[in-house]
């Protein structure tokens, strides 16, 4: 499946498929779940293109390679390059907004942290980042004071509030661009809040930004 980031109502977006950069533990009450402990910078790790996948109809999952977890986050289209920015500069990046699943084999990133290497096996399969279709920024408002929840067979799993970020949105465009360029296309997840858990086939996803934005889907196997 070709993937092409949507706008709400179905509109497709001209910006090509590009990379996906992600925080982990940006969520306090996450980091105490993983057992972790909070870190004194951003943790960023990024997804390939290939892993992009519509948040809609099936979300295929790897079934022979242990647990796949969801982590439900806040999602960012970028529209603009970002190299060195400011808060000005990276709101006005901003194309779009949405949500998007950081699915996660769990059972192997456990292995791989436990020898000291890269996550990317782990977080870039094909298929790793259902992502939903963008509401254009002006929609949403203050982005520091959004909810979003997901719903697992009809039963309350994550429920976030951007307030609570460690790392605030326009921050962490910021500080990721002081790395590497943000391009017109990329995705930036920027992480999820506590409850993430694994996925079954048969088992059926809902998400919603407040009352903006819902996404559904069935998980089935890979």
């Amino acid at each position: 499946m070709i993937y092409q980031h949507r706008f709400t109502a179905g509109t497709p977006c001209d910006l090509p498929r590009g990379k996906v950069v992600c925080v982990g533990l940006n969520y306090a009450a996450h980091v105490a779940e993983m057992g972790s402990q909070p870190a004194a910078e951003p943790v960023l790790f990024i997804k390939p293109g290939t892993a992009l996948r519509p948040f809609a109809g099936e979300i295929a999952i790897p079934v022979d390679r242990g647990e796949c977890h969801f982590e439900t986050e806040l999602a960012l289209l970028i529209g603009a390059p970002l190299r060195h920015c400011d808060a000005t500069q990276a709101r006005a990046a901003i194309a779009g907004v949405g949500l998007a699943l950081d699915l996660t084999l769990r059972d192997l990133q456990k292995k791989l942290k436990q020898a000291g290497h890269p996550w990317e096996r782990a977080k870039g399969f094909d298929g790793a980042c259902p992502v939903s279709e963008f509401l254009a920024p002006a929609r949403v408002g203050d982005l520091q004071n959004l909810e979003f929840r997901l719903h697992q067979n009809g039963v309350p799993r994550q429920h976030g509030r951007t307030a609570t970020m460690l790392t605030p949105v326009l921050d962490l465009l910021c500080y990721m661009s002081r790395w590497f360029t943000l391009e017109p296309g990329d995705i930036v997840l920027t992480g999820t809040p506590e409850g993430v858990g694994p996925l079954a086939p048969g088992d059926r996803l809902v998400a919603e930004l407040g009352a903006l934005l819902r996404a559904e889907a069935g998980v089935v196997a890979r």
